[in-house]
């Protein structure tokens, strides 16, 4: 059948932006900038308001849908590598996301690398964490959300909780995870022409940017979370786009909840760009993918 017109404009779309940003000699902060234009392949979710937060040091993003519940929230964490994006590029994909499970998302606006190395980023997230726990949600009404390496943020925040023997958020949403930091599976090397925003050139920038101590080893399971031990995560659902980079991490990840027999579902979205979740509100298959996503969270969170 093939992928809809809208999805093939979306590829199109993401492999302009990398174009741009990938032009040599550009300083990082232009870099930057031209990552934020991302959020133009989303649309404006209707019905949903925006309003910034300061999490206890850390700048967030409410995305608060019509109705939403007001007991319940949505933890997001957006894409980038930890080099580039933000809360406002990922904004809109959020909010779509949070009306199809009513719920509000409190979008973190983590710190970056190179400025600020592994393990800025996750103290930021349990920062957030701690932040919602203040404002009076359970640990079992949160859920962890993100994609790329927010989507491996959203499974380090759980573990990194498991591991000081406390409670975690009820439920995990992880897209495009980066879940294996020594880039050795296949289809890093596979999927590279067929992946329009990521390549194995890409992703060890980002990744030399992120990890800058030498005595931390890619393998490491506080890194690369397909080595961890994932006894005790609460139920978690996996989507990766079968054309990416990372599809294998996605696909060894789901792998490993079974082996650890985690509550867990995953979800390849065929011949999917990473971080599809940008083309939320134009891309049908990407709207289809984020009601699954709402029904998951809204399932296992009560609402």
């Amino acid at each position: 059948m093939g992928i809809s017109p809208q999805a093939q404009e979306f590829a199109q779309f993401l492999d302009s932006v990398r174009t741009k940003w990938m032009t040599p000699g550009l300083d990082l902060g232009v870099v930057r900038d031209i990552a934020e234009t991302h959020h133009l392949a989303a649309t404006e979710p209707e019905g949903v308001t925006y309003a910034e937060v300061d999490a206890n040091g850390v700048p967030a993003l409410w995305a608060i849908p019509a109705g939403a519940a007001p007991d319940k929230a949505l933890l997001h964490f957006h894409f980038g590598g930890s080099v580039t994006a933000s809360m406002h590029s990922d904004r809109k994909a959020a909010g779509h996301i949070a009306k199809a499970a009513g719920i509000r998302s409190l979008v973190v606006d983590f710190r970056h690398a190179p400025e600020h190395p592994y393990p800025a980023q996750i103290d930021d997230v349990e920062t957030a964490y701690r932040w919602l726990l203040e404002q009076g949600y359970e640990p079992q009404n949160i859920g962890s959300t993100g994609h790329s390496i927010g989507g491996t943020l959203a499974v380090m925040l759980p573990l990194r909780l498991l591991a000081k023997g406390e409670p975690t958020p009820g439920v995990i949403v992880s897209i495009s995870p980066l879940a294996d930091f020594t880039l050795t599976n296949p289809k890093v090397d596979e999927n590279e022409e067929h992946d329009k925003m990521l390549s194995r050139n890409i992703l060890e920038q980002m990744r030399g940017a992120y990890v800058q101590d030498p005595d931390l080893d890619f393998a490491d399971p506080k890194l690369s979370i397909i080595n961890a031990d994932l006894t005790g995560l609460p139920p978690t659902v996996v989507y990766y786009g079968a054309y990416e980079t990372l599809a294998g991490d996605g696909a060894a990840l789901a792998e490993r909840l079974t082996e650890f027999k985690v509550t867990s579902e995953v979800h390849p979205l065929p011949e999917g760009q990473h971080s599809f979740i940008l083309g939320a509100g134009r891309v049908p298959e990407v709207d289809q993918a984020i009601e699954q996503m709402g029904q998951w969270l809204r399932r296992h969170l009560g609402v």
